[in-house]
């Protein structure tokens, strides 16, 4: 659809589980790549398995991998092996995220693949990092959010540590591997060879504490949670009406003085605890006490129309029916629908990307596990009486047809 997709021509060999290694070529895939899904050929990727399901499809692996081929090979079998290295001879990029020295262990490391692929970009995503201590430890995403402090500030004051609502630390990761894939083929592009990228859930969430770091390295405090609030500024977090909560964002003068203005409290603006945003924040207890003696007098509605009609910045606080059914989405065409050989159209989240001279790719849902597995194998060089004895050996699976 539209001008070619910026990485058409790039080919990415996929050997990923759950969350961060998908999610990464996913982007990948959105902008033009070849990505092909390397997967065991008994469970294939364990997302698979994971409710609800559609006809036996897992809803979210059909999302979470669309535009993608899969490949069903047993990478320790000594034959799967050889078309694995065969494969990769023919890939730009080979993105996994096992434990660290799985695929070394496999003979399928960086300085294995990389002798017979000097060009290629590995990257591997892991828990906690391909060296130092935590290497070796299991590394699941709420495990990253616990040790990278998040946990430490999410939620009320006082109250238990909690987990962001999304694995915030798998998707990251799964976008800086994204990113250091496309500065690592720029580089490649620009003065030839390869190169081996080593992302992690951990670093990635630690990479967002950009407020908690400005006070820490300044100031010694400790950060801690502050539920909706902002970090350093105020009014900025979620405010009660009558019949729920919105969120407002009155920070800088102007919007701090028609937010004055439109709850018919003017004097707050003379008042010197409320001077500007950061003495606002100091003294934020009192001063959302304050807002919310008023804004409980009214509805959520009645207070986003007032305020974003003076410019101040306030929003809703939508539920995923209200997102999904957005009409400001639907406008934009964020939504579409994906082709499923078994299922027909699945509805697919959009791309966060939108181009003028380029196209985000829009093809597939994610695949049924080896839809692929024959064309690919003999695309390799097997031939079909090979194919034929690798899924009777269980070396391969071939994808059930339609109906």
């Amino acid at each position: 659809m539209g001008n070619p997709a910026s990485l058409k021509g790039v080919r990415v060999v996929e050997v990923g589980n759950y969350m961060a290694a998908p999610f990464c070529c996913m982007q990948l895939a959105d902008l033009g790549a070849e990505v092909i899904k390397v997967e065991v050929p008994t469970t294939g990727d364990l997302v698979r398995g994971s409710a609800p399901f559609i006809e036996g499809e897992s809803s979210t692996f059909i999302r979470l991998n669309r535009n993608k081929r899969s490949l069903a090979l047993d990478l320790k079998d000594p034959r799967g092996k050889e078309i694995f290295a065969g494969l990769v001879e023919t890939a730009d990029v080979l993105v996994e995220n096992l434990r660290p020295g799985t695929m070394r262990d496999l003979g399928l490391g960086y300085a294995d693949l990389s002798k017979l692929n000097a060009g290629l970009i590995y990257v591997a995503i892991s828990g906690w990092g391909q060296t130092g201590p935590y290497a070796q430890l299991a590394g699941l995403d709420i495990m990253a959010q616990a040790m990278s402090g998040l946990m430490s500030i999410t939620g009320e004051p006082g109250g238990p540590p909690l987990k962001a609502g999304v694995p915030v630390c798998d998707l990251v990761c799964g976008l800086y591997a994204a990113l250091a894939t496309m500065a690592a083929l720029r580089t490649k592009e620009r003065d030839g060879g390869g190169d081996f990228i080593d992302v992690s859930l951990y670093e990635s969430g630690v990479s967002l504490a950009v407020w908690e770091a400005g006070r820490f390295f300044a100031t010694g405090e400790v950060p801690t949670a502050l539920g909706s609030a902002h970090q350093s500024a105020a009014p900025y977090q979620a405010i009660r009406a009558s019949d729920g909560y919105f969120t407002v964002g009155a920070t800088s003068g102007p919007t701090w003085r028609s937010f004055c203005e439109v709850l018919g409290r003017p004097d707050w603006e003379a008042d010197e605890r409320f001077a500007n945003a950061s003495k606002r924040h100091s003294y934020r207890l009192e001063l959302v006490q304050e807002i919310e003696a008023v804004t409980r007098t009214e509805t959520i509605r009645h207070w986003v129309s007032l305020l974003q009609r003076a410019g101040v910045p306030c929003a809703e606080i939508q539920g995923y029916d209200q997102v999904f059914s957005d009409p400001h989405l639907r406008e934009r065409g964020y939504f579409w629908d994906a082709p499923h050989p078994l299922l027909g159209p699945i509805r697919q989240l959009g791309s966060a990307m939108s181009f003028t001279n380029a196209a985000v790719r829009r093809d597939t849902a994610g695949p049924v596990l080896g839809a692929d597995s024959e064309a690919i194998l003999l695309e390799l060089g097997c031939s079909a009486e090979e194919v034929a004895s690798l899924a009777e050996r269980g070396v391969t699976r071939l994808a059930r047809p339609a109906g």
